[in-house]
């Protein structure tokens, strides 16, 4: 029998010296809000040029020490994923379609000349650290533990050229709440100054340089009161790309769905490659091409746009009521949540949290 890359790896236990008491950890799981609060452990797993992945361990979550002239924070080497764990009524818990986020992790490390991880390590490394911090799930509805695998240049070296030492580690964070305004459809502005990526550059990879450039337009959104911000094209600035950090869908009266098609510089979601399979399965044509601000905003007065929601790992599926730019705004359907919206959604988290058969085989049970 072939030996499995987690099992060449090995993990080493490291003990953990004070982990947060149960009654603590109680209380801090009542209202964990979303990316704030940490479990106890993480895993880290050390790649050298000649010697490959080693030293995977998995222990205390804790400060990283790194060199001042660690590559990553000259040139910016550095990709993530996101997903999330889930408690089943069984009492069991489950990833959804974690061999999806390795794939897209591993699409990722070949963009920013990284090394590959092999999807069996990165799938044994989320594996034990839910299995070890599987008590930070919180219990209220609508809760998740959100995992946070990723990788960066660690070598102490200032030439322009890939590193020739990375870190991979993954950490978790109990997840209640993406927006915090609570809001069943979100306001959304639409970025005319800025853009997210351009053809040829790295948009369709999870990399921190992506959303770096999406903070000064998402100020300006929060700023003038919307929740998100979207962005257009970077060679004509009239098709829309996606939000900040999610993809985007449009609803038409004829049953059509459209989402933007993955043209390089919009990342291929998981949640939108899961919807699109849905949405197929309820009779609807399902298109991905191109959509203009122009078009959005005259399908949206005439009502021929009954409906728009956004998706992605951390807020799922949410609704966009109204959208608003230097031109004026205009609002979708009646801005609230529509039909379709909302039973996508109820499905989707349904599968994910195991109130819905899993016809798909993209649930994996932990235990």
């Amino acid at each position: 029998m072939a030996t499995s890359a987690a099992e060449k790896t090995g993990f080493t236990t490291l003990a953990h010296p004070a982990p947060v008491p149960g009654e603590t950890r109680a209380q801090l799981l009542a209202n964990p809000g979303f990316g704030t609060l940490f479990t106890d452990h993480m895993v880290v797993i050390d790649w050298t040029e000649g010697e490959g992945w080693h030293n995977a361990t998995i222990g205390p979550r804790q400060p990283i020490s790194l060199d001042p002239a660690a590559a990553v924070l000259h040139y910016a080497q550095e990709i993530f994923e996101g997903m999330k764990a889930y408690r089943h009524p069984d009492g069991t818990t489950a990833l959804f379609r974690p061999e999806a986020n390795a794939r897209r992790f591993n699409d990722s490390a070949r963009r920013m000349a990284m090394p590959e991880l092999p999807e069996e390590l990165f799938l044994e490394a989320v594996r034990l650290l839910v299995e070890t911090d599987g008590a930070w799930i919180p219990e209220m509805e609508g809760a998740s533990l959100y995992l946070r695998p990723y990788m960066f240049a660690s070598e102490a070296f200032l030439g322009v050229r890939p590193a020739k030492q990375y870190k991979f580690i993954v950490i978790a964070s109990p997840a209640g709440n993406y927006f915090k305004s609570g809001a069943p459809a979100v306001s959304i502005w639409v970025s005319s100054d800025y853009t997210r990526a351009a053809p040829g550059g790295t948009g369709a990879a999870k990399c921190g340089g992506n959303y770096a450039a999406s903070l000064v337009p998402q100020a300006e959104a929060i700023d003038r009161g919307h929740d998100q911000v979207v962005f257009l094209d970077a060679a004509e600035r009239k098709w829309i790309e996606e939000l900040g950090g999610m993809n985007l869908f449009f609803v038409f009266d004829d049953g059509t769905v459209l989402t933007p098609a993955l043209t390089g510089t919009i990342l291929p979601g998981i949640t939108r490659h899961s919807l699109i399979t849905l949405l197929r399965e309820e009779g609807l044509n399902v298109e991905e091409g191109r959509y203009s601000l122009e078009q959005w905003r005259e399908d949206a007065t005439t009502g021929r746009l009954v409906e728009c929601f956004a998706c992605g790992t951390a807020a799922v599926v949410t609704a966009v009521g109204k959208v608003a730019g230097h031109d004026g705004e205009f609002t979708i359907g009646s801005g609230g949540p529509g039909q379709l919206t909302q039973k996508m959604k109820d499905r989707l988290t349904g599968i994910q949290r195991g109130l819905v058969p899993d016809t798909h085989g993209w649930v994996t049970k932990l235990g």
